[in-house]
């Protein structure tokens, strides 16, 4: 059974998240303060934390902070009323791996709570498959309906940064360092246009991606069960 720990001060919302959660089939925990969040988070043993951002004691994001440089790698959704962008792309920067803005669908969350349960390391060895494609990380080779589909070394980078990371957002600036290497001077426009000669090559209508889905002024995320892009 996947634990999640659930970080929220109002008891009320906490209880209905802990609920719905239960209901999934989830062990869940709950903490109301961020000092509680970061111990209990940095003795391990949960699957995913649903952290508030605004807490007593210590915010959503200095407790994001305290747990990335303690080496805890679980996944963290923030949870969050504050809808401006650069907000959102603090979270992320400080290591959260979502955001859901206040106040959210119970269906979204879960999505979002199942795609950050799927995410994990990729050996090299493993296959990725999703719709009809599938990314061969021994062979360094994406394959559609089985036959093989040229890349360049770039384009396989960068689709190997996303599945790596399905269900996760990543900015810009995570993809810069990840695929083109940390200092290198490239503009964000041309991640963009990258992305976009990426999606011609996954995506079956690539006017209209399934796969690599923007999210406007924070960055891209890959969802291999192919949601459409809002």
């Amino acid at each position: 059974m996947k634990r999640i720990l659930v970080v929220e001060d109002e008891p009320s919302i906490a209880m209905v998240l802990e609920d719905d959660l239960r209901r999934e089939g989830y062990d869940t925990e709950t903490a109301s303060d961020g000092d509680t969040a970061a111990r209990r988070a940095i003795s391990g043993g949960f699957d995913l934390i649903l952290l508030d951002v605004m807490l007593p004691k210590k915010d959503g994001f200095e407790v994001c902070r305290e747990l990335r440089r303690a080496g805890v790698e679980t996944p963290i959704i923030l949870l969050t009323a504050r809808a401006q962008e650069a907000e959102k792309v603090l979270g992320l920067e400080l290591g959260a791996d979502d955001y859901v803005t206040k106040p959210y669908s119970a269906r979204e969350l879960r999505a979002r709570v199942k795609a950050q349960l799927r995410r994990g390391a990729v050996s090299a060895s493993d296959v990725h498959r999703f719709g009809d494609a599938e990314l061969d990380f021994a062979r360094c080779e994406l394959r559609r309906g089985g036959k093989p589909v040229e890349l360049s070394a770039l384009e396989f980078k960068l689709l190997s940064a996303f599945v790596r990371n399905s269900g996760r957002v990543l900015t810009r600036a995570q993809l810069l360092d990840q695929v083109w290497g940390h200092g290198t001077n490239v503009t964000d426009r041309v991640v963009d246009n990258q992305v976009t000669n990426l999606r011609k090559k996954i995506e079956p209508e690539p006017e209209r991606p399934r796969y690599l889905i923007a999210l406007r002024g924070i960055g891209y995320r890959f969802d291999s069960e192919g949601m459409t892009e809002r």
